[in-house]
């Protein structure tokens, strides 16, 4: 086994930009408010959203607001995922 030293603590040192919200895990099924939602981002929480019907007209309240502010929207397999502006979805992979 070779001799692999790894300093955490300098690399963290090295990140100018820390993830400050959460990952907040619900149901897109209109039992929520569209301005419940649009406060979670707003607050720096990305969204992973099972979409529960038809993702236009479940997300139609908050999906403007969160373009419009620099945050992204990317539906993926029965998913809406929301991230705030300064989280990038990276969709390279798709």
């Amino acid at each position: 086994m070779s001799d692999f030293d790894l300093d955490l603590r300098a690399v963290e040192e090295h990140i100018e930009e820390e993830f400050e919200g959460e990952i907040a895990l619900g149901v897109l099924d209109g039992t929520t408010p569209a301005d419940e939602w649009l406060e979670a981002v707003s607050n720096g929480n990305v969204l992973v959203l099972c979409v529960d019907g038809e993702v236009n007209d479940l997300a139609s309240g908050f999906a403007r607001d969160v373009k419009e502010s620099g945050g992204s929207l990317v539906h993926f397999r029965g998913f809406l995922i929301v991230a705030p502006p300064g989280v990038d979805v990276n969709t390279d992979r798709l």
